[in-house]
């Protein structure tokens, strides 16, 4: 049997590749529905712009919260009622749309719910896999999740660019909300047995659970200088190729070509999950660490080499070494840390890695403005091999492996 077919028997497991894939296939259509929803409106990029970072601004907020509600609730349940909130607010978004009565100051604050209520989904879905599978199938498990997520996402995108097209943004908007609740109902599939929920003088305060994922974050030197080095590495990954590698195309190669580029980077990551189901180290986090001074090469090949070809390898490979480090993460975080706190200990991941992404998208303009574009890129690519290099020899991460975690 397949490793993939191999996790697949668990139904537990399949309910949630199926409801995850689902979710991500909505996902990927609502940026390019909404996107081109408030530009209907307005036709202005800044309102775009304002309407996009209300979501994100609210899912870092949030994130924390979300890390201890998914380890005091059960998370099936948690995911079910994220789904439906989900499905709510987008379909609030697209009724407003479709009935012209759709507002920047309401879309906004519909952005802001939608990105509280996906802070709370990301932590419990990644801490959900370890309740699936038995602790040996967790690798082939996090590949198979993968697997589904960049499947959804590449399905997403092309299938929300066809709606807007053919029958307009507020109908892509709806498809996304009907997603949202088709992924509510596959969650209640999910069978997990109840732990015994302590008393209410027994249960600990929301600072307590606070300190207690941020004690086991901190304590674990291997995870927070794998954050660091992502804190980095996201800021200068995506300032280089979401804000540069659009100036670059329209000055060389050319729009359609971008839309290769990107596609190239999805192939890649798929590969890479197909990889990690074969290929299955037992110090695989540090090899995946080490991996990713490989994702500068799409930073080194806009600045330097231009050409359509050279971007599609680079990208590529930037993709397979990325996906190689996210299975390994999520294995070796799932087999180190306890189950009780590890959606807490994954929404300070989360934060961390993503809190310096608006920054890098806001600073590399003005660094190409005032250094050159090329100069730029080649100092994100130098940023990304620095913090990896300084990650990968750090000895608690190389000596990381991927033993049982403890329960509690």
């Amino acid at each position: 049997m397949s490793a993939a077919g191999g996790v697949l028997r668990y139904p537990a497991f399949r309910w949630l590749v199926a409801a995850r894939t689902v979710s991500i296939v909505g996902n990927a259509i609502a940026p390019i529905a909404l996107a081109f929803a408030v530009l209907d409106l307005t036709g202005s990029p800044a309102d775009l712009g304002l309407v996009v970072a209300a979501r994100s601004v609210a899912n870092v907020a949030v994130l924390l919260f979300g890390g201890i509600v998914a380890d005091r609730l059960p998370r099936d349940v948690v995911l079910v009622s994220t789904s439906i909130g989900a499905a709510v607010t987008q379909a609030a978004v697209a009724a407003l749309v479709l009935t012209g009565t759709a507002t920047v100051p309401l879309l906004v604050a519909l952005s802001v719910l939608n990105g509280a209520v996906a802070a709370v989904s990301l932590p419990t879905t990644a801490a959900m896999v370890p309740e699936t599978v038995p602790e040996p199938a967790l690798r082939p498990a996090n590949a198979v999740v993968r697997l589904g997520v960049n499947t959804g996402t590449v399905v997403g995108a092309s299938a929300g660019a066809a709606l807007v097209a053919a029958v307009g943004a507020g109908w892509g908007l709806a498809v996304d909300a009907a997603g949202f609740a088709v992924a509510a109902l596959l969650y209640t599939r999910i069978r997990l047995p109840r732990p015994a929920a302590p008393a209410a003088a027994e249960r600990p305060s929301v600072l307590a659970d606070l300190r207690e994922g941020w004690v086991e974050f901190s304590g674990r030197r291997w995870v927070w200088t794998v954050v660091a080095q992502f804190t980095v590495l996201n800021a200068a990954f995506v300032g280089a190729t979401t804000v540069l590698g659009p100036v670059v195309a329209d000055e060389t190669f050319g729009r359609a070509g971008w839309g290769l580029v990107v596609a190239a980077q999805t192939v890649g990551l798929g590969l890479g999950a197909l990889l990690a189901l074969r290929w299955r180290p037992r110090r695989a986090l540090g090899i995946g660490v080490a991996l990713m001074a490989v994702t500068a090469l799409p930073a080194i090949a806009l600045g330097v080499a231009p050409a359509l070809p050279t971007l599609v390898v680079a990208f590529a490979l930037g993709g397979v070494a990325l996906e190689l480090f996210s299975i390994a993460w999520d294995h070796a975080l799932q087999s180190n840390v306890p189950r009780g706190v590890l959606a807490r200990v994954y929404s300070y991941d989360m934060v961390g890695s993503f809190v310096a992404v608006p920054f890098g998208e806001a600073l590399v303009g003005p660094l190409a403005d005032a250094v050159g574009t090329t100069t730029t890129l080649l100092g994100c690519a130098a940023a990304i091999v620095l913090a990896t290099v300084a990650a990968a020899s750090t000895r608690s991460v190389r000596r990381v492996t991927t033993d049982p975690a403890p329960s509690a």
